[in-house]
């Protein structure tokens, strides 16, 4: 009886043109009901046009002027849409389709409805049928829990996206710190360390992109997860608010979805990139290694020049040893003059490399020098210096002695102050403009070189070791006017650069041992 007044009401709404339930019905003079779109001049449908037309369905002659709007069957039309089923579907789905009596049963090894006749049919003989009604509410209570139970695997899901958000942030927040210490730590270093700072920082973006991209993955997997439980959870939830016609419709093949469905939970990667930054000791260890090596290409076998030294000196047998005879007095009463040994070589031209140990020494002087001023007391002209401290980094204004161990920055080379030092006994021979390109350590802790300087004195420039060198290396370019002197010890980093000098006359090694007991020795090639 209900299907015949759901048939006849739709009857009353349905769109005589288009078969449809009424759209924006509009209404005639003669009381008839059309859907906007197939009664006005716009529709393909044209039915009432300009001028004096008539009813598709009476002829009775009308006005387009005086289509009125029907709210009333535009709700009834919309509460039939909302039930989503037509009269004649409602009314087939009552009946079985075997032998059109009422569904009044349920099977529950089918999941399926059925009539009585059904149930004493050999198809369903055996099984367990129930009415709908006593079955609706213990299948209710499963779909409840069924739901609950998915509404609290969506909730843990959101919790693991929370947490895959937060480990996107933190992996952005530590590959940026990381990447920010391999900035800081690379800008320390030698300009050619650039490429290995940017090798450092792909590695780390590169495991940056791996980690987030192994994170989108999971995050995409999490949200399809979600989807699913939502459409799930949405099929339940129509289900129950439905009628039970509706909650039953397969609802052995929906349960079987929930119980199978289970969250699967994403491998949280670790919050420590693999390739986090450790500050390596790089000073000087690239770039002075490879120059160092390059040099030690030139190494010749320096001996100690016997038959030229002074009696303040003691040369061991073999020419490789020195060491002053006069320790045991006051430092005043050697001076370095007295001090003074050379090597037997002597270089006009070419490129030459030599190490001395300096071990344990507490002064010592070194490096290379114009043998003629000292036996003859020459004070040529002929030499030019322009100071520049590792072709790199400029020289410091004048400042008082210093402590060379004080606080100060790494750069590219040694940290340089200038003073001038009347304190160091005939100091004011060691000058370029003399012939002297030397180094040394003075009063065991002073490291110092010399320059030229309007004043009598030549300007002490205090230099900062990182390592105390216990080999020292010395390089002489005489083409390109250089003396280079290299901390063996500490990776071949280079301490100190004489350059643009131009030598006008033979250059030879220059040693000095200082008031010290201990020898320097001359190192044999490659030892």
């Amino acid at each position: 009886m209900a299907t015949g007044i759901l048939v006849n009401i739709q009857e009353e709404v349905t769109c005589p043109i288009c078969l449809e339930l009424l759209t924006e019905p509009l209404s005639l003079d003669c009381g008839h009901s059309f859907c906007q779109a197939c009664i006005t001049a716009n529709s393909k449908k044209f039915v009432i046009g300009q001028g004096a037309s008539c009813c598709p369905v009476c002829r009775v002659s009308c006005q387009p002027e005086n289509l009125r709007p029907n709210r009333h069957l535009a709700n009834i039309a919309k509460r039939l849409r909302e039930i989503g089923l037509s009269p004649e579907e409602g009314q087939n789905r009552d009946l079985c389709v075997r032998h059109g009596e009422k569904l009044l049963l349920f099977c529950k090894e089918d999941g399926k409805f059925i009539c009585w006749l059904c149930e004493r049919s050999q198809e369903h003989r055996g099984h367990h049928a129930f009415l709908v009604e006593e079955v609706a509410q213990e299948y209710q209570e499963t779909l409840q829990a069924a739901m609950e139970r998915l509404m609290k695997e969506q909730q843990e899901a959101e919790k693991f996206k929370a947490q895959i958000r937060e480990e996107r942030t933190s992996w952005k927040n530590q590959i940026e710190y990381e990447i920010q210490s391999v900035q800081n730590a690379f800008k320390t270093l030698r300009g050619t360390l650039d490429s290995e700072e940017q090798e450092e920082v792909q590695k780390l973006k590169k495991e940056e992109g791996e980690a987030l991209h192994y994170l989108a993955e999971a995050e995409n997997e999490l949200v399809q997860q979600s989807q699913l439980v939502r459409d799930l959870i949405s099929d339940l939830e129509r289900r129950l608010q439905g009628s039970t016609m509706e909650m039953l419709q397969d609802v052995i093949n929906v349960i079987g979805r929930c119980e199978s469905w289970t969250l699967k939970k994403p491998k949280i990667v670790s919050k420590k990139p693999k390739s986090a930054f450790r500050f390596p000791d790089l000073s000087g260890l690239l770039q002075g290694f490879k120059e160092l090596t390059e040099v030690q290409s030139y190494w010749v076998d320096i001996m100690l020049d016997l038959e030229n030294s002074l009696s303040n000196v003691v040369i061991s047998a073999d020419q490789r040893q020195v060491k002053a005879r006069c320790c045991s007095m006051m430092k005043t009463a050697c001076t370095f003059s007295t001090l003074d040994v050379f090597g037997c070589q002597n270089f006009s031209s070419g490129k030459y490399y030599w190490e001395v140990d300096v071990s344990w020494k507490i002064t010592w002087f070194l490096g290379v020098c114009r043998k003629a001023n000292n036996y003859f007391g020459e004070n040529s002209s002929g030499f030019v210096f322009s100071p520049n401290v590792n072709c790199r980094r400029p020289l410091f204004s004048y400042a008082s002695p210093v402590n060379p161990y004080s606080p100060s920055k790494i750069g590219t080379g040694p940290n340089i102050k200038h003073s001038l030092r009347p304190d160091i006994p005939d100091v004011d021979r060691y000058r370029p403009q003399n012939g002297y390109w030397v180094v040394g350590l003075w009063n065991k802790s002073e490291y110092i070189a010399f320059e030229d300087a309007s004043t009598s004195h030549p300007k002490i420039l205090t230099l900062f070791m990182a390592v105390p060198p216990c080999r020292v290396g010395v390089f002489l370019d005489y083409e390109a006017g250089t003396v280079s002197f290299f901390n063996v010890t500490n990776h071949g980093s280079l301490i100190y650069r004489f350059s643009k000098c131009q030598f006008s006359q033979t250059a030879f090694p220059y040693f000095n041992p200082g008031n010290c007991p201990t020898p320097m020795t001359l190192c044999q090639p490659n030892s």
